[in-house]
């Protein structure tokens, strides 16, 4: 691996502790946030994760999600969301997998979605 894929696989975004946006965030680059986000996220094909000091009001779609702090809002984590311990979610969460700690706080739907279950389905449909 050469220097650049190196950079490109180890760059993240960070909101710090002390940053407060209100307003839509869309990125292509993984995102941690440790402050406060009131909004919309959008990160469809890279991992989000939400630090123990964070607050975020938002609806949130990303590849994964790792919750460490407090989600208000619905959260689609394509292949995975991870909750954990010091984590709060209120609101529908959709999800590839899911993994919660014990002590994590959840209120709110929860609907996995199983994809490689569907692609063998359609790869049965299609050989019948």
């Amino acid at each position: 691996m050469n220097n650049g894929e190196q950079q490109k696989e180890m760059r993240v975004a960070t909101i710090g502790i002390s940053v407060t946006i209100k307003g839509e965030i869309k990125g292509a680059e993984d995102l941690t946030i440790d402050g406060q986000v009131e909004g919309k996220i959008e990160l469809p094909e890279h991992t989000l994760t939400i630090g123990p000091n964070a607050t975020v009001m938002a609806d949130i779609n990303a590849k994964v999600v790792t919750v460490f702090g407090t989600v208000i809002g619905n959260v689609v984590a394509r292949e995975k969301a991870d909750i954990r311990k010091t984590a709060s979610v209120d609101g529908a969460l959709t999800c590839g997998r899911l993994t919660v700690q014990d002590g994590a706080t959840m209120n709110g739907k929860v609907e996995t979605q199983n994809q490689r279950a569907s692609t063998g389905r359609a790869a049965a449909d299609k050989a019948a």
